[in-house]
């Protein structure tokens, strides 16, 4: 089951399907970013996914989900396909570069219901692609 929560997570995110993806995860979810601290709940999610659509148009392709034994942690090997649309922050000014990176990613489901997401990639590999 936990393997098809995450699958039905990435689609949606490929959707832009934002309500099925919150549909997906519990309300205290914790959303461990790749730089930064940790966000707590749904609100805070909403807000982060916001700020990602408005700087962003991205898409996974090459999903693959790893399961440990007990079925309450997963982690997730795949790629971005992106366009940078709008200069995020203190990132390199954005010109609708389009750029491919891997991400690797980590879950706990409980109850049916996304716990934590943990995102990783590597940033400077990222800006190199946007320069």
């Amino acid at each position: 089951m936990g393997e098809q929560i995450i699958r039905q997570y990435y689609q949606a995110f490929n959707d832009q399907d934002f309500n099925q993806m919150l549909g997906l995860l519990d309300e205290g979810i914790v959303h461990e970013l790749n730089e930064g601290p940790p966000q707590v709940g749904l609100d805070e999610f909403i807000k982060f996914m916001s700020d990602m659509d408005l700087h962003y148009s991205e898409k996974v392709e090459d999903l693959m989900v790893f399961t440990c034994a007990d079925k309450s942690r997963y982690a997730t090997e795949f790629y971005i396909n992106g366009l940078y649309k709008k200069t995020h922050g203190s990132l390199p000014s954005a010109r609708n570069q389009k750029y491919r990176i891997r991400v690797g990613a980590f879950f706990e489901i409980y109850d049916e219901k996304i716990t934590r997401v943990t995102n990783y990639y590597n940033l400077q590999e990222w800006i190199k692609l946007v320069k």
